[in-house]
Protein backbone atom coordinates (compact mmCIF):
# COMPACT_ATOMS: atom_id res chain seq x y z
CA UNK A 1 0.00 0.00 0.00
CA UNK A 2 1.38 3.39 -0.96
CA UNK A 3 1.77 6.16 1.66
CA UNK A 4 -1.13 8.01 0.01
CA UNK A 5 -3.45 4.99 0.39
CA UNK A 6 -2.39 4.55 4.01
CA UNK A 7 -3.41 8.13 4.71
CA UNK A 8 -6.99 7.51 3.57
CA UNK A 9 -7.42 3.93 4.76
CA UNK A 10 -5.80 3.68 8.15
CA UNK A 11 -7.13 2.86 11.60
CA UNK A 12 -9.21 6.07 11.72
CA UNK A 13 -11.42 4.69 8.94
CA UNK A 14 -13.04 2.52 11.62
CA UNK A 15 -15.41 4.57 13.87
CA UNK A 16 -14.53 2.29 16.79
CA UNK A 17 -10.97 3.61 16.65
CA UNK A 18 -11.97 7.27 16.64
CA UNK A 19 -12.21 9.28 19.83
CA UNK A 20 -15.41 11.02 20.94
CA UNK A 21 -14.33 14.38 19.52
CA UNK A 22 -13.61 12.85 16.10
CA UNK A 23 -16.96 11.03 16.07
CA UNK A 24 -18.66 14.28 17.09
CA UNK A 25 -17.04 16.10 14.17
CA UNK A 26 -18.19 13.37 11.78
CA UNK A 27 -21.75 13.63 13.13
CA UNK A 28 -21.65 17.39 12.57
CA UNK A 29 -20.51 16.86 8.97
CA UNK A 30 -23.32 14.34 8.50
CA UNK A 31 -25.78 16.90 9.89
CA UNK A 32 -24.61 19.57 7.46
CA UNK A 33 -25.03 17.17 4.55
CA UNK A 34 -28.48 16.00 5.69
CA UNK A 35 -29.73 19.52 6.44
CA UNK A 36 -28.47 20.87 3.12
CA UNK A 37 -30.12 17.96 1.26
CA UNK A 38 -33.43 19.00 2.87
CA UNK A 39 -33.03 22.61 1.76
CA UNK A 40 -31.90 24.12 5.06
CA UNK A 41 -29.15 26.72 5.06
CA UNK A 42 -26.56 25.84 7.70
CA UNK A 43 -24.02 28.05 9.46
CA UNK A 44 -21.41 27.02 12.03
CA UNK A 45 -20.62 29.62 14.70
CA UNK A 46 -16.95 30.51 15.07
CA UNK A 47 -17.24 30.82 18.82
CA UNK A 48 -16.74 27.48 20.57
CA UNK A 49 -18.52 28.75 23.71
CA UNK A 50 -22.05 28.45 22.33
CA UNK A 51 -24.37 25.68 23.48
CA UNK A 52 -25.52 25.10 19.91
CA UNK A 53 -23.44 23.62 17.10
CA UNK A 54 -25.26 25.18 14.14
CA UNK A 55 -27.69 27.79 12.99
CA UNK A 56 -30.13 26.24 10.52
CA UNK A 57 -32.22 28.64 8.47
CA UNK A 58 -35.57 27.57 7.06
CA UNK A 59 -37.29 30.27 5.01
CA UNK A 60 -36.90 33.35 7.24
CA UNK A 61 -36.47 31.53 10.57
CA UNK A 62 -33.13 30.63 12.15
CA UNK A 63 -32.92 27.72 14.59
CA UNK A 64 -30.12 26.97 17.07
CA UNK A 65 -29.28 23.28 16.71
CA UNK A 66 -27.26 21.03 19.01
CA UNK A 67 -26.05 17.80 17.37
CA UNK A 68 -25.51 14.60 19.36
CA UNK A 69 -24.69 11.13 18.10
CA UNK A 70 -24.45 7.46 19.01
CA UNK A 71 -22.08 5.27 17.06
CA UNK A 72 -22.59 1.96 18.87
CA UNK A 73 -24.97 0.22 21.21
CA UNK A 74 -23.96 -2.21 23.89
CA UNK A 75 -24.36 -5.84 22.69
CA UNK A 76 -26.74 -6.56 25.56
CA UNK A 77 -28.92 -3.51 24.77
CA UNK A 78 -31.69 -2.96 22.25
CA UNK A 79 -31.37 0.83 22.35
CA UNK A 80 -28.92 3.60 21.55
CA UNK A 81 -28.19 6.07 24.33
CA UNK A 82 -27.88 9.78 23.56
CA UNK A 83 -26.60 11.99 26.36
CA UNK A 84 -28.57 15.22 26.49
CA UNK A 85 -26.50 17.08 29.05
CA UNK A 86 -23.80 19.67 28.48
CA UNK A 87 -20.29 18.24 28.86
CA UNK A 88 -19.73 15.13 30.84
CA UNK A 89 -17.20 15.77 33.58
CA UNK A 90 -19.20 17.68 36.18
CA UNK A 91 -20.89 16.01 39.13
CA UNK A 92 -24.16 17.91 38.77
CA UNK A 93 -25.67 17.57 35.27
CA UNK A 94 -26.10 20.74 33.26
CA UNK A 95 -29.09 20.56 30.95
CA UNK A 96 -29.64 22.28 27.64
CA UNK A 97 -32.43 24.81 27.90
CA UNK A 98 -34.87 26.24 25.38
CA UNK A 99 -33.20 29.60 26.03
CA UNK A 100 -29.94 28.22 24.56
CA UNK A 101 -31.04 25.85 21.78
CA UNK A 102 -34.14 25.33 19.69
CA UNK A 103 -33.54 21.71 18.64
CA UNK A 104 -31.40 18.78 19.69
CA UNK A 105 -30.76 16.55 16.69
CA UNK A 106 -29.53 13.00 17.37
CA UNK A 107 -27.75 10.87 14.78
CA UNK A 108 -27.57 7.07 15.04
CA UNK A 109 -24.61 6.13 12.88
CA UNK A 110 -25.22 2.37 12.49
CA UNK A 111 -28.84 2.98 11.50
CA UNK A 112 -28.20 6.21 9.54
CA UNK A 113 -31.27 7.63 11.27
CA UNK A 114 -31.94 11.11 12.65
CA UNK A 115 -34.15 12.21 15.53
CA UNK A 116 -35.23 15.84 15.72
CA UNK A 117 -36.27 16.95 19.22
CA UNK A 118 -37.57 20.38 20.22
CA UNK A 119 -35.47 21.82 23.05
CA UNK A 120 -38.46 21.85 25.39
CA UNK A 121 -38.70 18.05 25.05
CA UNK A 122 -35.11 17.40 26.19
CA UNK A 123 -34.69 20.23 28.73
CA UNK A 124 -34.66 18.13 31.91
CA UNK A 125 -33.51 14.77 30.54
CA UNK A 126 -29.99 13.42 31.04
CA UNK A 127 -30.26 10.96 28.18
CA UNK A 128 -32.56 9.45 25.58
CA UNK A 129 -32.78 5.72 24.89
CA UNK A 130 -33.67 5.42 21.21
CA UNK A 131 -34.96 2.28 19.54
CA UNK A 132 -35.49 2.96 15.83
CA UNK A 133 -38.73 1.51 14.53
CA UNK A 134 -40.21 0.82 17.98
CA UNK A 135 -43.96 1.37 18.07
CA UNK A 136 -43.88 1.62 21.87
CA UNK A 137 -41.20 4.31 22.14
CA UNK A 138 -42.30 7.83 23.09
CA UNK A 139 -39.34 9.07 21.02
CA UNK A 140 -40.35 7.48 17.72
CA UNK A 141 -42.54 10.41 16.59
CA UNK A 142 -39.31 12.44 16.49
CA UNK A 143 -37.57 10.03 14.12
CA UNK A 144 -36.77 11.95 10.92
CA UNK A 145 -39.14 14.69 12.18
CA UNK A 146 -37.46 17.43 10.14
CA UNK A 147 -40.92 18.94 9.58
CA UNK A 148 -40.69 20.32 13.14
CA UNK A 149 -38.17 22.83 11.81
CA UNK A 150 -40.65 24.21 9.30
CA UNK A 151 -41.70 27.68 10.48
CA UNK A 152 -45.26 28.13 11.65
CA UNK A 153 -46.75 31.32 10.28
CA UNK A 154 -49.24 33.18 12.39
CA UNK A 155 -52.40 34.48 10.70
CA UNK A 156 -51.00 38.02 10.25
CA UNK A 157 -47.80 36.77 8.60
CA UNK A 158 -49.79 34.35 6.44
CA UNK A 159 -52.14 37.14 5.27
CA UNK A 160 -49.15 39.38 4.48
CA UNK A 161 -47.48 36.57 2.51
CA UNK A 162 -50.68 35.88 0.54
CA UNK A 163 -51.14 39.61 -0.12
CA UNK A 164 -47.56 39.92 -1.38
CA UNK A 165 -48.04 36.89 -3.67
CA UNK A 166 -51.22 38.43 -5.10
CA UNK A 167 -49.56 41.69 -6.16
Amino acid sequence: MSPREEFFFNETSDPAKLNNRQRGHLAELAFMRKAASLGLSVAKPWNEGERYDFIARVENVCWRVQVKSAWFKAPSRTHYRIKTIVGGGSRKPVFYSANEIDFLVAYLHLEDVWYVFPASFVECRQSLCLVPGSKRSVYEPYCEAWKLMKPVLDETALAAKEHAAGE
